[in-house]
């Protein structure tokens, strides 16, 4: 279900976006909080890998789960992980729903705790890293731009916000990754076997493109050359899926699309391509 806009995010300010909480009540609405072990490991292995010196490099080394779901354990998940980069890490999971907060409390440890909230991301300092995914989807695509702003001025500099979305055991991933000025980065991951078009990814896409992939619009031209190029690297199956991919992603880069990552990446199912590359248009 579709969250109704106005009450999601208070009354729109001068700039002409939502944003801030009404009288201190967290900002957003209960989803409903599906969700599985494991089922994030896309993105945290790109969190902990190729943007992991954010974490190294952050003077306060604070994270934040958003809207963990009925269950914490992908946010015990997500603490682990980060732990293993910077062992000092605080990591802190919030949710709108009270109960699924009071039943979290058992698994608090240092570095680790659990707590009410919202967008408004109640947390004392400025954190490093936000992963919110599977909660944005169920919002209006009207309230996203707010959202995200919301969370961007919330966070440090050079902080990352993951705006995401994936299927119920991870196997097809979609996330937008956003710094405290602007979106930077659409990144695709899929599972090899669980998917025959590369563009099967696209009931899995953050809120501001899964209802932009129609012609016109850019992220409808990325996933058809993705899978042209797919298509067209199938005498490389016989090598495994990993070359074929690879395979595709090269073709990307040669007809001018800017992707950001290499091999080390495509052999996992993976792809990350700039934000200007694939965003709405007007």
């Amino acid at each position: 279900m579709v969250q109704k806009a106005e009450r999601v995010l208070a009354p729109r300010n001068q700039g002409g976006t939502r944003s801030g909480a009404r009288g201190g009540r967290p900002v957003g609405n209960v989803t409903r909080g599906t969700t599985n072990p494991n089922r994030m490991r896309r993105v945290d292995r790109w969190l902990t890998g190729p943007q992991g010196w954010r974490l190294r490099a952050a003077a306060d080394p604070l994270a934040v789960d958003l809207g963990y779901g009925a269950s914490p354990a992908t946010a015990v998940e997500l603490f682990e992980r980060l732990a293993a980069v910077r062992a000092d890490v605080q990591m802190v999971g919030i949710e709108i729903e009270p109960e699924r907060v009071r039943q979290a409390h058992a698994l608090e440890r240092p570095g680790l705790k659990f707590q009410l909230g919202g967008f408004e991301l109640p947390v004392t300092g400025k954190p490093v890293l936000v992963r919110a995914f599977n909660v944005l989807r169920q919002y209006e695509e009207a309230d996203v731009a707010g959202i995200w702003r919301l969370v961007q001025d919330r966070l440090a500099p050079g902080g990352l916000f993951i705006d995401g979305t994936c299927d119920e055991i991870g196997r097809r991933a979609a996330w937008v990754a956003l710094d405290v000025e602007r979106p930077l980065s659409l990144s695709l991951s899929m599972r090899f076997g669980a998917f025959a078009l590369p563009s099967d990814v696209a009931e899995r896409l953050p809120k501001a493109l899964i209802h932009r992939n129609v012609p016109g619009e850019k992220i409808h031209a990325y996933l058809q050359a993705m899978d042209k190029a797919w298509l067209e690297a199938a005498p490389l199956a016989a090598f495994g899926n990993r070359q074929r991919f690879g395979a595709m992603c090269r073709a990307l880069l040669d007809a001018g699309w800017p992707v950001q990552d290499g091999p080390s990446r495509w052999r996992m199912g993976e792809v990350t391509v700039d934000w200007e590359a694939v965003a709405p248009g007007p």
